[in-house]
């Protein structure tokens, strides 16, 4: 029988859960909803930004939020330097699937040559505070990580709605020929969007740092639950992405409380399928 001190905690850690999962997941709707590229390999360069958070924090003492001054601005440039791969070789669609694979696996094994394929933990003064509410408790860190991803994705959302850049980035999607014939430059926007994609996954790389166990392999545990995210939340919808984060974490909390944890892995996919036959009208 499930109490209600675990059903609501239970419903706390997989609600700030979703909120990282919508960070993760962000960069991959954007770029796949705005840009046509499929790119994957923010999985990765996520993962690659934990790892240098935790070296960072291991080697040399430096806090997390002073990773973030180091790790954005360089993930924006990587970001900025893949796109223009991709669009130097015209590179798009499904074809950018392909090779934006070989990136996650390229990526993989650099990590798995700097830092081995052991488990690594980020220690923070701060991993083991939480906030008690009533009988349940709230951490610190995945709060934290849980309102960043909210904050991250209402903003996009904003921005995509009020803002010139927003409006010129979806006419640009719908039709670039007829948006360059009004004056807007897809090349140089598609370009910053790129690099902001990337640098939001290097923030979703620092939290899972901050919140979770690092190895090599848990991209590809990862790998299921953000692609059901931005399928479900639907590609290049921010708020979208929220919510289905959200769903999926709250979905795998109460399966690991309710049943077990080994089963958790399997609902994202299981949720995403269902979604599919189901086909409500807002997907």
């Amino acid at each position: 029988m499930l109490s209600s001190t675990l059903l609501g905690q239970s419903l706390i850690a997989g609600t700030l859960m979703g909120g990282l999962y919508a960070l993760f997941s962000l960069g991959l709707s954007l770029s796949w909803g705005l840009l046509r590229l499929v790119n994957i390999g923010y999985f990765a360069l996520a993962f690659l930004g934990g790892y240098i958070t935790f070296q960072l924090g291991h080697s040399l003492g430096t806090p997390a939020w002073l990773a973030t001054v180091i790790i954005v601005p360089s993930f924006f440039l990587f970001g900025v330097a893949l796109h223009w791969l991709l669009t130097r070789f015209r590179i798009e669609g499904l074809t950018s699937l392909l090779v934006c694979f070989c990136v996650i696996v390229i990526l993989e094994a650099i990590i798995q040559m700097v830092w081995t394929a052991d488990f690594r933990r980020y220690e923070s003064d701060y991993s083991t505070t939480s906030f008690r509410i009533g009988g349940l408790f709230v951490p610190l860190l995945d709060l934290l990580a849980g309102l960043t991803g909210a904050a991250f994705c209402i903003a996009a959302w904003a921005a995509l709605r009020w803002t010139y850049l927003g409006k010129a980035l979806r006419a640009s999607a719908e039709d670039p020929h007829i948006a360059a014939a009004f004056g807007i430059d897809y090349k140089r926007l598609s370009f910053l969007l790129a690099g902001l994609c990337a640098a939001v996954s290097g923030i979703a790389g620092i939290y899972i740092a901050l919140v979770s166990t690092l190895a090599p392999a848990q991209i590809w545990v990862w790998f299921g639950v953000v692609f059901a995210v931005v399928i479900i939340g639907r590609i290049g919808n921010p708020l979208g992405v929220l919510f289905a984060g959200i769903l999926i974490g709250i979905i795998e909390s109460l399966t690991m409380a309710v049943i077990t944890p080994a089963w958790a892995p399997l609902v994202a996919f299981s949720v995403l399928i269902l979604i599919l036959v189901w086909q409500p009208k807002w997907l």
